[in-house]
């Protein structure tokens, strides 16, 4: 393909494994024919028999083998929606142009297909005066990191995907016949990416769409539930359901894998709270604690902003519930401190909102449809999400978030949930906090906040 204009948007293959589909082949004869791997590699070489192998082991419904080939994807100058549809697939890898550090004032923005010029037109001006807006508070002192809050969801978002050729169909599938396929944008970017990956895996994307056009909905229907009318919740983390007695649970599988005893003896050595702390504490030390993953817990975040939804979508290993972005509550959003502390820009900030949230109600009721509104709402604007993570991950999760250098309103979230936490299973996530603290040691070098001693004493207490 192509890729002589830079500046182009949309999404683009730029990458695969070097092998093609001729290890995904391999591996499809390996399970069923004699010989040795190697023996197998080399009868794997001719492209069209191993598209038509590839088709018949796939269609028997053995689609691991499609996981040997892997694509790496560029996603250029495509909507803030498309990229917190995409970052979503958990088995994939994403490097996303972080709106913390990078100035976006001149990154543009995409424009949806409307049906009249005037509309076109009054949608660009609408949306360049928040790009503006953004601007004047970098300009007056804001961080970026805190300005990013004004920029519209249509804003531009440049970001690589890697993945493996299972986890890629259902991207596909996802963009052209489930959730994504009734934005015109997602829909647009899952046929080029089906047109590249055709033309060079003709195998794996064999009647692609024929295997699709009856696929099972990926949105349940829950019209048959009467919701009552209730007051949301105040907490900025709820702790949903959790593993009872998980310290002794996470001990009792520490000391059957590590010292093959049997079930009866690892109770008993458990029933002593002090051995328990000090399995926990011996397992902490090590780099693979895996007794950890039988401990899990569901927590639920309360107003997270659509900039900090990125945050804890990065986290690939867990679990997580995101409300579509077309019920996005235009009259909610968060306030950074910095701006809270300046009346002038506090004022402007909150007209921003109410512009935003206006705009988008009378077009709604002008019958734009939601498919195009959803673009009308700020990166500051928030939603309710739902983890579940185990306490192996939720490690990982607090030693960057809780961190000084983390996200000040992920931090925040970390913090609280993290209390929560400690008061459930104690024994467990006494031990849990940034890396400082964790491990005894900062791993960020010379950015570095100086503070080890305060941090331990903090998380300490």
């Amino acid at each position: 393909m192509d890729f002589s204009d830079l500046n182009t948007s949309g999404a683009f293959l730029v990458g695969l494994s070097d092998c093609g589909e001729k290890v995904t082949a391999a591996g499809g004869r390996v399970s069923t024919q004699p010989g040795t791997a190697l023996g197998i590699w080399a009868k794997s070489q001719d492209e069209e028999k191993n598209a038509n192998l590839i088709d018949k082991v796939t269609r028997s419904g053995h689609n691991s083998v499609v996981e040997h080939t892997y694509y790496n994807l560029v996603f250029q100058n495509v909507s803030a929606v498309v990229e917190q549809f995409i970052i979503e697939f958990r088995l994939a890898s994403f490097t996303v142009k972080s709106r913390r550090y990078v100035d976006f004032s001149d990154a543009g923005f995409y424009v949806p297909q409307f049906e009249s010029a005037e509309m076109t037109e009054r949608y660009k001006a609408h949306m360049r005066s928040f790009f503006e807006l953004y601007t004047e508070f970098t300009e007056a002192g804001i961080q970026k990191e805190d300005a990013r809050f004004l920029l519209p969801y249509c804003l531009y978002s440049n970001f690589f995907c890697s993945v493996n050729g299972r986890e890629f169909l259902h991207i596909l599938r996802a963009m052209l016949y489930g959730r994504g396929s009734k934005y015109p944008e997602i829909r647009a970017l899952g046929e080029q990416l089906l047109a590249q990956a055709r033309e060079r895996t003709p195998g794996i994307l064999h009647d692609f769409e024929a295997r699709n056009e009856t696929a099972v909905s990926d949105t349940p229907d829950f019209s048959f539930v009467a919701l009552p009318q209730t007051k949301s919740a105040e907490a900025s983390v709820e702790l949903l359901s959790y593993t009872p007695d998980a310290a002794k649970t996470v001990a009792q599988n520490a000391l059957i894998e590590y010292t093959g005893c049997d079930t009866a003896a690892a109770k008993s050595a458990c029933a002593d709270e002090k051995t328990v702390e000090k399995i926990l504490s011996a397992l902490l030390k090590t780099s693979r604690p895996r007794a950890l993953e039988s401990a899990n817990y569901t927590l639920r975040y309360n107003g997270v902003s659509l900039s900090g939804l990125t945050h804890f979508t990065r986290h690939r290993m867990h679990a997580i519930e995101i409300p579509e972005l077309i019920y996005t509550d235009r009259n909610k959003h968060i306030i950074p401190p910095a701006v809270q502390e300046n009346p002038e820009l506090l004022q402007k900030y909150n007209a921003a909102f109410e512009k935003m949230a206006a705009e988008y109600e009378a077009l709604k009721a002008a019958g734009v449809p939601e498919t195009d509104l959803v673009y009308y709402q700020l990166s500051g604007n928030t939603v309710d999400i739902v983890s579940t993570m185990n306490a192996r991950e939720l490690l990982l999760f607090f030693r960057l978030r809780t961190c000084t250098r983390a996200q000040w309103e992920i931090r925040a979230h970390a913090i609280e949930a993290l209390r929560l936490l400690r008061e459930v299973s104690p024994e467990i996530f006494k031990f849990y906090g940034p890396s400082c603290f964790a491990d005894g040691k900062c791993p960020e070098g010379k950015f570095s906040c100086g503070r080890m001693a305060e941090m331990q004493k903090v998380f300490g207490e």
